[in-house]
C-alpha cells in the first residue's frame, strides 16, 4: 500500500529549483495521499507536524534549516515515523553531519530510497534540540545573527556576530553532570552538543555522534578577544579540550545554575534568559531518513 508522505516546509527558505518542484519529484514516487503544510516561521511548524501525524503521516519531508529540522523534532520524537531533511537553511549542521546533501533530488530520494536510523536527540527545559544548545555567548552570536542578516552574509554572519559579543562578561555558572559537581565558577559560555560542529562551521565537540546515546558538555572561561581567538584557534587547528580556556565532558543529565539570568539556544533558535538549564540526552529518540553510504 503506497504511504501517505507529509511535506512541512518553511516558505521562505530555498532549495534547488523550489517547493513546486518539491512536489513534483515526490508525486513522481509511489504515494499515496500527499499532505502539504507551508509556514512563514519555523515556530508554527509544531502544529503542521501534529496535524500531519494525526493525519497518519508515515513519511515526513522538512524543507529548512537546523531550526524548522527542531521543531519538527521536537513534535516528532518518539514517533517512529521518519524525517527526510529538505537542507534548505543557512548552516543545514545537522543534514551536513549525516550526509544528506544539499541538492533537492537526492534528498528527495533519500527520503524515499534511503536508510532508516533512530538518532539521539537532546532536550533542554522540556524541548528536543538536534545539533547544539548553548547559553552566554554563543547563544547571544545566535541571536545577533538575524534572519536578514543569514540571508545576505550566509555562515559570515555569525561571525560578525561573533566578534561584537567576545567582549561580554564572565558570569557565575554552576554545572552538574549526572548529578555530581563538574564546574563551579565564571564562565562566559555552556555548550550541550548532539553533533560536533556549531554555528559557523565551528567543530565544538570532536567525538560527539548522534548515536550514542551522550550528550557533549563544554564551557568555555574566554574573556576578550584575544582568549576568544585562541579558542577558536584550537578548535579550528586541533581538539577543543586542548585549549586552556575550555572544558569538556559528556553527559546523560546536565543542570545547570547561572548567577545573572542568560539567553539561551537551541540549534540555532534563541529563547528567552533564564538562570537555570536542565538537559538529558534522549537516545534513538528521532528516525531519520540517512544516505545508505553513509
Amino acid at each position: 500500500m503506497s504511504p501517505t508522505v507529509a511535506v512541512v516546509a518553511h516558505r521562505k527558505k530555498t532549495l534547488g529549483a523550489g517547493l513546486d518542484r518539491l512536489r513534483v519529484l515526490i508525486t513522481e514516487q509511489d504515494v499515496g495521499e500527499l499532505l502539504w503544510y507551508e509556514v512563514g516561521k519555523s515556530k508554527k511548524a509544531r502544529k503542521k507536524v501534529r496535524e500531519a501525524l494525526d493525519e497518519g503521516a508515515e513519511l515526513v519531508f522538512v524543507w529548512g534549516g537546523d531550526g524548522m529540522v527542531q521543531r519538527c523534532a521536537d513534535v516528532m520524537a518518539g514517533s517512529g515515523v521518519p524525517m527526510a531533511i529538505l537542507p534548505a537553511g543557512t548552516g543545514n549542521l545537522f543534514a551536513t553531519s549525516l550526509g544528506v546533501p544539499a541538492d533537492l533530488e537526492e534528498a528527495v530520494l533519500i527520503g524515499f530510497h534511503g536508510r532508516r536510523e533512530k538518532l539521539d536527540l537532546g532536550v533542554l527545559n522540556g524541548e528536543h534540540f538536534a545539533v547544539m544548545a548553548g547559553a552566554g555567548f554563543e547563544a547571544e552570536m545566535i541571536a545577533d545573527a538575524d534572519g536578514r542578516a543569514k540571508r545576505r552574509l550566509g555562515k559570515l554572519s555569525y561571525v560578525k556576530a561573533a566578534v561584537r559579543h567576545v567582549g561580554g562578561p564572565l558570569v557565575p555558572m554552576k554545572v552538574e553532570i549526572d548529578g555530581t559537581t563538574w564546574f563551579d565558577g565564571e564562565a562566559s559560555c555552556l555548550l550541550l552538543g548532539n553533533v560536533g560542529t556549531i554555528a559557523g562551521g565551528i567543530e565544538a565537540f570532536d567525538d560527539a555522534r548522534p548515536d550514542d546515546g551522550w550528550l557533549e558538555v563544554g564551557v568555555s572561561t574566554a574573556k576578550g578577544p584575544i582568549q576568544w581567538a585562541r579558542v577558536i584557534g584550537r578548535m579550528a587547528a586541533g581538539r577543543s579540550e586542548d585549549s586552556p580556556f575550555v572544558r569538556i565532558t559528556r553527559a546523560r543529565k546536565v543542570s545547570a545554575r547561572f548567577g545573572a539570568p542568560l539567553t539561551y539556544e537551541l540549534d540555532g533558535g534563541e529563547r528567552e534568559p533564564t538562570t537555570r538549564l536542565e538537559a538529558e540526552a534522549a537516545p534513538g529518540a528521532l528516525t531519520v531518513c540517512l544516505p545508505a553510504e553513509h
